[in-house]
């Protein structure tokens, strides 16, 4: 086997550096790129009448997205109650109790398969599901299609975020006579605590800019419509519709949307990386 000489292992070197740096570059350039230009068109949109009143008919200039923001919101915290509850008490099993069986590695196994299934797959599995059953569109819906989204993303966080607990924590609480759910919760739990918080934000983040599930399973609505028993307003879809619509009123309130989601998802992912870097200093 031939050696390479010293000048030839520094020239490879500084190559693929120069290649791998032109890519975060260009990474970072077009992150900069995308914020800029959502700021710079959607900032102009959002005032009073945007946050707080009902969209007018097509073609009229005026009103806001007052029920597609409040929309949102009640779909993603339901999604959230539906989808962490079960994804902690599945990251708990393959953490606590399956650990290398057979069936804890299907279930990962299929929360591998899940985490990398496209949105819009999940999307018609619900409207299959639901929307077809209950003969309409609803919040409801779109809430299980988002959970069904998170459900993978916690469970695997959750067990990865327990496997870190060291066991000597366990096998004090169980020396001092805690039964195992108490140690589980009380003790486990607790010390995982950031990092099962990121997790969840994490999740949340995933699923606040989603469209696909949404249009199979909630639409929308140019109404308030609290029980969600409908098709519900949401940000997503009315930025479907409205930047494809031939209006320049609605083109600006769609940017004006995106620039709140794009908010949002910006502010839970600082918020997980300070959680995070707060776990790890202590």
């Amino acid at each position: 086997m031939r050696q390479r000489s010293i000048v030839q292992r520094r020239m490879v070197n500084a190559a693929i550096t120069f290649i791998a740096g032109s890519a975060a570059l260009l990474g970072i350039f077009m992150l900069v790129w995308l914020l800029v230009t959502v700021l710079g068109r959607g900032a102009t949109a959002i005032n009073w009448e945007f946050l707080t009143t009902l969209p007018k008919s097509a073609g009229s200039v005026g009103g806001g997205l007052a029920n597609a923001i409040v929309g949102t919101l009640m779909i993603t915290v339901l999604a959230t109650l539906i989808g962490v509850p079960v994804g902690l008490m599945a990251g708990i099993y393959l953490a606590e109790f399956g650990r290398d069986s057979k069936y804890a590695g299907a279930v990962r196994f299929v929360a591998g398969i899940m985490m990398g299934a496209p949105s819009i797959v999940i999307g018609l599995f619900v409207y299959t599901l639901l929307v077809v059953r209950m003969g309409s569109f609803s919040g409801i819906a779109g809430a299980v299609a988002l959970a069904i989204i998170m459900l993978p993303i916690v469970t695997r966080t959750s067990e990865d975020m327990l496997k870190l607990v060291p066991n000597q924590l366990r096998e004090s609480a169980l020396a001092l006579g805690a039964p195992e759910h108490k140690m589980i919760f009380q003790v486990v739990f607790r010390a995982a605590k950031s990092g099962l918080i990121t997790g969840v934000i994490l999740a949340v983040a995933r699923v606040s800019g989603e469209t696909a599930p949404l249009l199979f399973t909630t639409l929308n609505s140019p109404y308030w419509n609290a029980s969600m028993q409908g098709p519900t307003a949401n940000l997503t879809v009315t930025i479907f519709n409205y930047a494809m619509s031939p209006y320049a009123d609605w083109q600006a309130k769609a940017w004006g949307a995106s620039l709140l989601i794009m908010a949002g998802v910006l502010f839970l992912n600082l918020t997980a990386r300070l959680l995070a870097r707060d776990r790890k200093s202590g």
